[in-house]
């Protein structure tokens, strides 16, 4: 009994500390290595461009990348007078809080079993000091597991879920599961962003589709869910990433950067509609 209290108790102080943020998403993937983190960071990025104002949450525990994606890596989270976590401030309206953020060795792995790793998520969502956001980005680690739950189970009001994929078909059979996880948890899923679909031939400039399988559009027509965008892989964008150079601000006239750009257009109608 005394459990269930303190974790009503937790949900009021989540709920209280996010009463300024006015729209919270939460972006999933079933499977690692698909452009999840890239997807996130660049989205968040877009806004803020945008002149929104915007937080990202880096609850990837054993492999926050967030900060290296967006060169602050040597950067450390700071305490208030009040004890309230700081987040760092990348642009004056972009924030980032990641565990990587206050490790003072990044290379050290983190062994923790779930408990931990929920009440560092609940600490995040509790006690960092985000203050007025347009948008808190929860960037989340692959599948549907102790983090994605946490998040879903602490925020009670999820604005959305973006569900990032990549065109083969190991990847998309756990699209399926990130999407009936979204819909378990009566989390709204504003559509699906394909990473790594096509390629751009540098020498004639023809665009190339580095898989064939249609189960993307199958998973389209059975769920309704929409496809946000897709974007292409490309090898330029790909250093930039690794320099902690975001491409959709970095990199802004390359068919990726024009892609996020709409991508980051389509889910804000869909929350303003909402």
């Amino acid at each position: 009994m005394q459990g269930v209290d303190n974790l009503s108790q937790i949900k009021m102080q989540i709920k209280e500390n996010l009463s300024q943020v006015k729209y919270k998403l939460l972006i999933i993937s079933g499977k690692g290595g698909v452009g999840k983190t890239t997807v996130a960071v660049n989205l968040g990025y877009s806004l803020a461009v945008k002149k929104y104002k915007v937080g990202i949450l880096d609850v990837d525990i054993h492999g926050p990348n967030v900060p290296k994606m967006l060169g602050i890596e040597n950067q450390r989270l700071t305490a208030s007078e009040s004890g309230r976590i700081e987040p760092v401030q990348v642009l004056p309206n972009l924030k980032v809080v990641s565990l990587a953020l206050a490790s003072e060795d990044p290379e050290k792995p983190v062994i923790w079993r779930g408990p931990l790793k929920t009440a560092v998520i609940r600490q995040f969502l509790a006690e960092s000091n985000w203050q007025d956001l347009d948008f808190l980005i929860v960037d989340s680690p692959p599948g549907t597991g102790d983090e994605p739950l946490s998040v879903c189970q602490l925020i009670c009001e999820l604005d959305g879920a973006i569900v990032v994929a990549t065109p083969q078909e190991v990847a998309l059979l756990d699209v399926k599961k990130s999407i009936l996880f979204a819909k378990e948890l009566g989390v709204p899923i504003i559509g699906i962003v394909e990473n790594m679909s096509f390629f751009i031939c540098p020498h004639c400039q023809k665009k190339i589709d580095l898989l064939t399988t249609q189960k993307i559009e199958e998973i389209i027509q059975k769920t309704g869910i929409q496809i946000l965008g897709r974007l292409p892989f490309d090898i330029d964008v790909l250093r930039s990433q690794d320099r902690g150079r975001p491409f959709v601000y970095f990199n802004k006239d390359s068919e990726a950067a024009k892609i996020m750009d709409r991508i980051t257009d389509k889910i804000v109608d869909f929350l303003v509609k909402k």
